[in-house]
């Protein structure tokens, strides 16, 4: 009889710690395998600073079938069309079917730009959702800077992820000043949230008086409470809801350039399972991360249903993403290993929230643990600290981060034995020695440690 097989489905953010992570704890009993509809990832945080050429597509992704092979993870970037639930089949693409013992569904969401008419790529607002769609809306805005006008950036209604909404409201702030062309772009955010800085989270610290003082110093215009009705060329349709739900005022907002985040709902291969998904396409979970109708499925980040933190005029979605997700995969991993052990799962994720939102030339970070309110740390700062710490976040993958590591250790080491002892050049040769046996062996026990802190896998090291 051969080994149990789990199959991760996405290899996104989440999809990838989650496989890297499970193959570490189940150590030989099971092989793991990961299903993708694509062989490139993409670090998608950075995917704003793609939409103003601070960074290149190319910059921010990496090839997984040699990254996977390394770790002797199965890899397809075939996609899957249908989970089977009831026969643990995974339908792909080309027809194909793989029989699971274990699925853990990491996909992200669909993006639902359809359900507002003129919305997304297709439409007539640009994207930062994805790569490609970043790389698009570069394009788009080389173009309006030969032409500048009002520019309209945030989210509709019903979506969970509004950081990289002000993100990208405050780079292109930035961008826009440094092609002198600032003061030829009145700009507004709209926002679904009751207020500025609410972020999906009934705000975290005092994140409304950050975002809202910070959008004032920069001249940003907000409608919060803002139900978008549909998108012409050049012209967002936008209702200003009261606090029951009546119409306030209605908004036709002129923009050359927008860039508005979705709704998101469950992808195609999953939605309308029933005991499997929510009405809208989310996984229903356990505080083990574990589906209660099919409890060989686990799931983890977007994909996953969370209720909102409480009722809104307009709808909120709870963001689910960062941090978060590391904590659902670090779960899993624990929990399969248990159950693979003939035990029942035990391990549970925090689900706290950590954010960096850059605005290109500060930022603000939170924290907010737990992340649905009341919280044990409820905290929020802002400062240009969060831009240097988002780009050490981008470069610091686990590689990148023990390289580093042992250059300061060897520079210690030689600095130690100028100025205090000619024996501390035993750490310099320890350093050396370590690298050395490290590039035979793939182990290091730097890389354990950062492992450990969440720094993200690379490919040099076990």
């Amino acid at each position: 009889m051969g080994k149990p097989l789990i199959v991760v489905l996405g290899a996104g953010l989440g999809g990838t710690i989650a496989a890297y992570e499970i193959k570490a704890a189940v150590k030989g009993r099971a092989e793991v395998m990961t299903v993708s509809d694509s062989n490139t990832y993409s670090f998608v945080p950075s995917n704003p600073w793609v939409a103003v050429r601070w960074r290149e597509p190319e910059a921010i992704q990496v090839d997984l079938p040699p990254v996977f092979a390394k770790k002797k993870i199965g890899f397809t970037a075939v996609g899957a069309k249908r989970v089977h639930a009831t026969e643990k089949r995974l339908e792909l693409n080309d027809g194909s079917f793989i029989n699971y013992d274990y699925l853990v569904i990491a996909t992200g969401p669909d993006l639902a730009f359809d359900e507002i008419e003129g919305l997304g790529p297709q439409g007539h607002t640009v994207s930062v959702c994805q790569t490609p769609h970043a790389a698009a809306a570069a394009d788009a805005f080389d173009a309006f800077a030969q032409n500048p006008g009002p520019v309209v950036v945030g989210a509709v209604q019903g979506a969970s992820c509004y950081g990289p909404a002000y993100e990208f409201a405050m780079i292109l702030d930035t961008e826009l000043r440094r092609r002198k062309i600032r003061d030829k772009v009145p700009m507004t955010y709209v926002t679904p949230e009751p207020y500025i800085g609410h972020l999906g989270l009934d705000g975290v610290g005092d994140t409304k008086s950050l975002l809202e003082s910070e959008m004032r110093d920069r001249h940003i215009k907000w409608i919060t409470n803002a139900r978008v009705t549909s998108v012409e060329p050049g012209l967002m349709h936008i209702e200003e809801v009261n606090e029951d739900g009546s119409v306030k005022a209605r908004h036709d907002l002129p923009f050359g350039y927008s860039m508005m985040l979705p709704a998101f709902r469950g992808v195609p291969a999953v939605s309308g399972i029933e005991g499997l998904t929510n009405p809208r396409g989310f996984i229903l979970v356990d505080k083990h991360q574990r589906n209660p109708a099919f409890p060989e499925i686990f799931a983890l980040g977007v994909c996953v249903a969370i209720p909102p933190t409480g009722p809104t005029p307009v709808p909120v979605g709870v963001p689910k993403t960062g941090f978060m997700i590391e904590s659902m995969s670090t779960a899993i991993a624990a929990n399969l290993s248990s159950i693979l052990d003939g035990q029942e799962p035990t391990a549970e994720a925090t689900w706290n929230a950590v954010c960096l939102a850059d605005f290109g030339d500060g930022g603000v970070a939170f924290v907010a643990q737990p992340q649905i309110p009341p919280r044990n740390v409820n905290w929020a700062s802002d400062g240009k600290w969060v831009h240097l710490a988002k780009i050490g976040f981008e470069m610091m993958i686990l590689d990148r981060a023990v390289m580093a590591f042992a250059g300061c250790v060897v520079l210690l080491g030689i600095v130690l034995s100028l100025t205090v002892h000619p024996w501390w050049i035993a750490l310099t040769a320890f350093a050396g020695l370590n690298m050395i046996q490290a590039s035979f062996t793939g182990w290091c026990p730097a890389a354990m440690v950062f492992k450990a802190l969440g720094v993200r896998p690379g490919t040099a090291f076990k």
